[in-house]
Formats: structure tokens, C-alpha cells, sequence
């Protein structure tokens, strides 16, 4: 086990792992101190809006969740992403989305007593740290009143290690855009067309071409229109 989780049961903030280390064994270090069933990870990336997991779940469920598709609708997921305090998951609504979770993982031997504490980060970027248990209510309700202040901490370093480590990383900091990347947006957003733009620049039209492609992959853009949309937001270039 874990250093951190060492001397005296007590958890040392200072030597949790950086993005370095073993990312998964951490989760199962925290899921084996504080006897839980699992621990799970899930961030979205608020560019491409995919979304990353690290959990300490069976093979056969991740797989099976997965395939099922249910990060587009595990309610756990989406009602962290609109909190700001603990979600209890007895206090979810069950509705349609949440059986169908639910249902199928307690097939997995997975409990539906747990907590996901959400996480938000500098550029926009959503986490959520869930534990889970299927040991008696009491002992989970006295579980959660005892450390839930310390599994926020761990929830927020969490995340900033999964985003400081993940390859989106660099996305959420910014795309490194060219100077001309730049400029050429910037002239889209003040409502020049292409062939202005080659004019003003003195370049080619294909080149222009050339530099908004490079720009809208690079943005995670589809159109050139969501790629200007962006960049405003992110602070790239200015509005028109």
C-alpha cells in the first residue's frame, strides 16, 4: 500500500502520487483503507466532451458498461456534473436511466450505496470521485460522516492528477495555435471571407484553407464558425 496511506492510518496529502505514478493502484490503495467496495473516477474533457475513467471495478462491468453506453446516461455522472456539494446516490431520482444503470450492476455484484464528490477545475474541466458500499446503511452513514471532508481533498487532487497526466491536458491549458493560426481567426471573427483574408495577408487562398484546418483540429472544432466560437472562449483571439 501506499506511503501516504501509512503512519498511523492517517492519509498525508504531501505524498499523494503526481501523474507519474501508478494512477489505478492509488484508487485501490483508497478503496482498501477506507474499506469500500469500489472507487471510481470519471472526467469530462469540456472541449470534445469526451469523457476519461479510472475505477477499481471488475473487467466484465467495464466492458459491459462500455458497451452499454451508460456514461451517457449514469445519473451519478450527470447529477455530479450540476452539483457542487456530495451527491448521495439514495437521494437520486429513479428514473428510467438509473434502473437501467442499476439493475444491470447489481448483476455485476456492484451496490447502489454510494457517494460521488464533483470536482471543477480552471478551464472548464468536470470531475467526479465516486466510493461505493454495500455494507450495512449505518456503517456507511458513519463511514461518510467521518471522512468526508478528507475524501474531498482526495477528490480534488484526483482530478488535478488525472488532467495534469491525461492526454486532453494540454487541450484544456490551450492549443498551441499558430501566430498565423491566430491571426486568420481572428480575421474570420471580424467577418472577413477567405479569399479577404488571403488578400489582406498577401498569401493564397488554399493557404488559408491550410491554416483554418490546422486551427479547427487543433480547436476540436467542426466548423470554422465553432472553431472562432472557441477561441473567443478560450481567449485565443477577440470578438469581432
Amino acid at each position: 500500500m501506499s506511503d501516504a496511506f501509512d503512519r498511523g492510518g492517517l492519509i498525508d496529502l504531501a505524498e499523494l502520487p503526481d501523474a507519474s505514478a501508478d494512477f489505478d493502484g492509488f484508487l485501490f490503495d483508497l478503496r482498501d483503507r477506507f474499506g469500500l467496495d469500489h472507487v471510481a473516477y470519471a472526467g469530462m474533457n469540456p472541449i470534445n466532451r469526451s469523457v476519461v475513467g479510472h475505477v477499481t471495478y471488475p473487467d466484465e462491468w467495464k466492458l459491459h458498461y462500455a458497451q452499454r453506453g451508460f456514461q451517457r446516461i449514469d445519473p451519478t455522472l450527470h447529477r455530479a456534473r450540476r452539483s457542487i456539494a456530495p451527491v448521495d446516490w439514495t437521494r437520486l431520482e429513479r428514473d428510467k436511466d438509473y434502473l437501467a444503470v442499476f439493475n444491470e450492476a447489481r448483476d455485476f455484484g456492484i451496490s447502489d450505496q454510494g457517494v460521488t464528490i464533483p470536482v471543477r477545475g480552471p478551464y472548464g474541466d468536470v470531475g467526479g470521485l465516486s466510493l461505493t458500499s454495500s455494507g450495512p446503511r449505518t456503517d456507511w452513514t458513519a463511514l461518510c460522516r467521518q471522512n468526508l471532508h478528507l475524501w474531498q481533498a482526495l477528490a480534488v487532487h484526483v482530478h488535478d492528477l488525472v488532467i495534469s497526466s491525461d492526454s486532453f491536458s494540454n487541450l484544456l491549458r490551450g492549443p498551441s495555435l499558430s501566430s498565423r493560426e491566430r491571426e486568420i481567426l481572428q480575421w474570420t471573427a471580424e467577418g472577413k471571407s477567405q479569399q479577404d483574408i488571403a488578400d489582406i495577408l498577401v498569401i493564397s487562398h488554399r493557404t488559408v484553407e491550410v491554416h483554418l484546418r490546422s486551427a479547427r483540429h487543433k480547436l476540436y472544432a467542426l466548423t470554422t464558425a465553432q472553431a472562432v466560437g472557441r477561441a473567443i472562449s478560450m481567449s485565443l483571439i477577440y470578438p469581432g
